[in-house]
């Protein structure tokens, strides 16, 4: 039969379709575990039997030399970058491997680190370290990963964070980049096979309908690229205002320094904030009734959604600023 390269429409539906057979495999894996070890063990091992669950489902069909299920619906075949011949089997490994065990291992690896990350910056969370010592002995991966956060100063720790920060904001950013690019060129619908080279070709049947709708599939891809850099601006628009807001916020202390430090006689440590150990500024208070800078606090909360001194949990919106407080 005729075949040609198959188009964005096809390989669009196959991808959805694909989606929602592995979603079905995933539901009836994890209801089987739910039903068999009960909820607790279905929390903590649900991750894992997507896993294990979405690598059966592409080891049975595309491993196999099979089409999936996407794939049979829409007519479609994979082939390698020379479009003559179907991927080799080591090439079929390494797409299953990207498509499904690297996203799980670096989520993984960037959530634990960031954890440990942050347990170890902080000082007064002992009971958490002994509750992440004993998660982090479960896996080899995990015990890695403390060993070598273990080993840095504190300075390594915080860019380290700064990092893993980044690294979970751009790994979104460059999902919406690579589904624009196919949008507008019609390729390669997932990142993993555009980096093993794995097309698809679509045989039998009319051209015409994927060629009518190339069109708008690359407008589509314009909009999707034009969304994407105003959302980049704007996040390092916010990101400079944060930075500006801190500096300023330093030269306010380092400016109202002296005044603390001649005030500190009659209003006593007790006026002191426990992040800073410097004279509050702004007080705001927790639900639990304990004092902070507003600055200190709310920074707290970016990562932390508890008191800092009793550990009780609570919303960033159920701080108060106490407007006029004196003491």
């Amino acid at each position: 039969q005729e075949m040609a390269a198959a188009g964005p429409a096809r390989l669009v539906r196959c991808g959805q379709k694909d989606e929602l057979y592995r979603s079905g495999l995933r539901s009836g894996a994890g209801a089987a575990l739910h039903g068999l070890a009960g909820p607790k063990k279905w929390l903590e091992w649900r991750r894992e039997v997507e896993l294990l669950s979405d690598v059966a489902y592409f080891v049975l069909t595309t491993l196999s030399g099979y089409q999936t299920l996407g794939e049979e619906y829409v007519n479609i075949v994979q082939v390698d970058p020379t479009k003559k011949r179907i991927p080799s089997f080591l090439r079929r490994a390494i797409f299953i491997s990207l498509h499904t065990l690297v996203p799980y291992c670096l989520e993984k690896g960037l959530l634990h680190l960031e954890h440990e990350l942050q347990t170890e910056t902080d000082e007064s969370g002992a009971s958490q370290s002994n509750s992440a010592l004993a998660l982090s002995s479960r896996t080899l991966i995990r015990n890695w990963i403390q060993k070598q956060v273990g080993d840095l100063t504190e300075q390594q720790k915080k860019r380290v964070l700064q990092v893993v920060y980044a690294l979970k904001h751009c790994i979104p950013l460059l999902h919406r980049l690579h589904l624009a690019v196919f949008y507008i060129r019609g390729t390669f619908y997932h990142l993993s096979k555009r980096l093993t080279g794995i097309t698809y070709l679509h045989f039998g049947g009319a051209q015409g309908d994927d060629q009518s709708i190339r069109t708008s599939y690359k407008f589509l891809g314009i909009i999707s690229l034009f969304h994407l850099l105003l959302t980049i601006g704007v996040q390092m628009y916010s990101f400079k205002q944060r930075q500006r807001a801190r500096q300023e916020w330093k030269l306010h202390r380092n400016l109202a320094h002296q005044k603390s430090m001649t005030t500190e006689r009659t209003t006593g440590r007790h006026s002191r904030c426990t992040l800073c150990l410097e004279e509050r500024r702004h007080t705001t208070a927790t639900p639990c009734g304990h004092l902070f800078c507003w600055e200190c606090i709310m920074e707290w909360c970016n990562t932390r959604t508890e008191c800092p001194l009793c550990r009780e949990k609570f919303q960033p919106q159920k701080l108060i600023y106490l407007r006029h407080y004196q003491l």
